[in-house]
């Protein structure tokens, strides 16, 4: 997990406005105060106030919600547009992501969970400020898994459990949440119809975690209508939900599938069974939103690492998308710079506003108006240097890899920074640590390997039963790129990645043990078994899909991606981080791995912090990049900073 998935840049994916002085003054990660010019560029973009893409309440649009780490901690803010007046909706030591308004705009629905364990429950406080309380009461903890909210103050929950799995809930205002779903296999809460009618629910039955199905239910749990990709689980085709149409009495709903080997959007209407495909002509993979008055579709456009968003008509009422796409009229651009749309929403009024940043240009909410959205108070992030593209044959195809680069000529220093997921990919968007690395010095290097989405569906899916072997075979042929061309130091590598990049780190050190001087893994998988019995869940539902069972049915799989398995073989000094609440990758699989760096008395320093998967602290992060910065150049070299 990256530096910004930590924070806005996942308030999708994750207020008064708080005193300029609150981040005018920043301090280190000892927590000394310090002036802002002693501060060195890398921290100023960690430090530099940040705002989330603001979420507004459908039947009051003047009531916003947005993220930002103003205070140093990423919480929940309310913003009210018609008088300017902003607030801090929440407040606690790890910080809050997880919120959405209620319709009428009367109610901050915000999770609450333990220190980062992701495992709560939701509460709600009136956006107008005062005491918050039980949005669902009656429902004990869990991890979430959805949520929907009605007009009239019905909510729809959806949750997991261990013991459990997943079960969805109908919660009435003053009345006993009522269970209408439950199974054993994944499942959420997709979207609730404008008239609070219809329930759109995703889900595994079928056993294959990585594409789900969709049934619509009414409020009683009765099923009105089913589609299913999978054929049962037989054919590997997803299929997710992206809304009903903002309209009472319409049960469209506006659907994602795969059917053409890639993302896009269709029309279903659930009650009649109808199907309607959209002529969008575009690449790569496509998503979609209502415009608020359901006349047309916001469209997001993924392709090569960068996004664009485009207006989609459907017609006039009775004429459909067939019309306006006959007319040569349905698809037009909704222009935005070059570089990554990290989200987007279409406003009553027709304008779109939108998170935009580029790898050079720190992000901003902007708007087709022509207007920044939100200015967060405070010192301005320093840019950083823009990306290139490498394109590397493969043994799977061609690799599509980001390169950013120090000043001066190479052979440098090179981190192969990780992304995790693995089905998520790295875009053309402002992330702190890369540019930390650039400013000490080192070429960065970015490789979207196979499992990365944004490449179609065969390039997501091809991982499967070869779990990390996959990614690691791309990952070598992009680093004898780096080398060939004169990019990367062959004796100064360093592989580094949180999440499952970090678990690509760890097993890449093992199965390639003569290529990388450092490894740098951040709450990683490093004990594959040990891993998959502690972890939530969904996530043993996506192993079992990624490795075609679990680990008594395919030991020899397990065996073949685990970390643990080549620890032995390992040569680079190792650093690892990891969260002591993580329930994505829980802590004492990583303490199976650190065991035995100690017991071959190999090169190795372990930071455990108090928090999940990753931290939401604004310090905290400052700390762990400065240990990784640290680490490394005791090995490789690079330059202060």
């Amino acid at each position: 997990m990256t530096d910004e998935t930590q924070g806005t840049d996942q308030a999708n994916d994750p207020h008064h406005r708080p005193d300029p002085a609150a981040s005018a003054g920043p301090s280190d990660a000892a927590g000394a105060t310090t002036s802002t010019e002693a501060v060195p560029d890398w921290e100023k973009r960690f430090r530099a106030p940040r705002i989330g893409l603001p979420d507004w309440a459908e039947d009051a649009p003047d009531r916003s919600l947005f993220v930002s780490n103003a205070t140093g901690t990423f919480e929940l803010y309310a913003w009210d547009r018609a008088t300017g007046g902003q607030r801090q909706a929440t407040d606690r030591p790890n910080g809050t992501t997880d919120g959405t308004l209620s319709p009428d705009g009367e109610w901050i629905w915000w999770f609450s969970d333990t220190d980062g364990d992701e495992f709560g429950v939701w509460m709600r406080q009136p956006f107008a400020g005062g005491a918050d309380e039980p949005a669902a009461p009656g429902l004990a903890a869990a991890y979430p898994a959805g949520l929907a909210i009605g007009r009239d103050g019905t909510a729809v929950v959806g949750r997991s459990t261990d013991d459990e799995g997943s079960t969805v809930h109908v919660v009435r205002p003053g009345q006993p949440a009522v269970e209408i779903y439950r199974h054993r296999e994944s499942a959420g809460v997709g979207d609730l119809s404008h008239d609070g009618s219809l329930i759109a629910i995703e889900h595994t039955e079928h056993g294959d975690a990585m594409h789900s199905a969709i049934r619509v239910v009414r409020a009683d749990g009765s099923t009105v209508a089913e589609l299913d990709d999978t054929n049962g689980g037989t054919e590997e085709l997803g299929l997710s939900v992206m809304g009903f149409a903002p309209v009472d009495g319409d049960a469209r709903l506006l659907v994602g599938h795969q059917r053409r080997g890639r993302w896009e959007p269709m029309i279903w209407d659930p009650v009649t069974g109808v199907e309607t495909s959209l002529e969008i002509d575009l690449p790569g993979d496509v998503g979609a939103d209502w415009y608020p008055d359901g006349s047309a579709l916001l469209v997001e456009h993924e392709y090569h690492a960068r996004s664009e968003l485009w207006r989609y008509e459907l017609g006039a009422p009775g004429r459909g998308a067939g019309a306006a796409a006959a007319e040569g009229r349905a698809l037009t651009r909704v222009e935005t710079p070059a570089g990554t749309v990290s989200g987007a929403t279409a406003r009553p009024d027709g304008t779109v506003e939108f998170l935009w940043s580029s790898a050079a240009q720190p992000p901003e909410v902007r708007s087709t108006s022509g207007k920044v959205v939100l200015d967060p108070p405070g010192m301005k992030a320093p840019g950083s240097v823009p990306v290139t593209d490498a394109w590397v044959e493969g043994p799977g195809g061609r690799i599509h890899a980001l390169v950013q680069k120090p000043e001066g000529a190479g052979p440098f220093p090179t981190v192969f920074d990780i992304h995790g997921g693995p089905t998520w990919h790295d875009s053309d968007a402002f992330a702190s640590s890369p540019a930390a690395w650039v400013d000490h010095g080192f070429a960065v290097v970015r490789v979207n390997y196979r499992g990365s989405t944004g490449y179609g569906r065969a390039w997501t899916d091809a991982l499967k039963h070869r779990v990390g072997l996959i990614e690691l075979e791309d990952i070598a042929a992009v680093r004898e790129w780096a080398v060939e061309s004169g990019l990367a130091d062959p004796e100064r590598l360093v592989l580094a990645g949180g999440s499952w990049g970090g678990y690509l780190t760890l097993l890449g050190l093992g199965m390639q043990p003569e290529a990388w001087a450092v490894g740098l893994a951040a709450v990683p998988v490093a004990d594959y078994v040990t891993a998959y019995n502690d972890e939530m869940e969904a996530l043993k539902a996506m192993d079992r899909t990624l490795l075609g069972g679990t680990p008594e049915e395919v030991p020899e799989r397990f065996e073949a991606s685990s970390p643990l398995t080549y620890v032995d073989a390992v040569r680079a000094p190792v650093y690892l981080s990891a969260g002591v609440n993580d329930p994505r990758c829980p802590i004492q699989q990583v303490e199976n791995y650190v065991q035995r760096l100690e017991q071959r008395r190999h090169p190795h320093e372990v930071y455990r912090y108090d928090a999940g998967h990753g931290s939401l602290v604004v310090e905290e992060r400052i700390k762990q990049v400065r240990l990784e910065l640290d680490f490394a150049r005791r090995y490789v070299g690079g330059k202060a900073k």
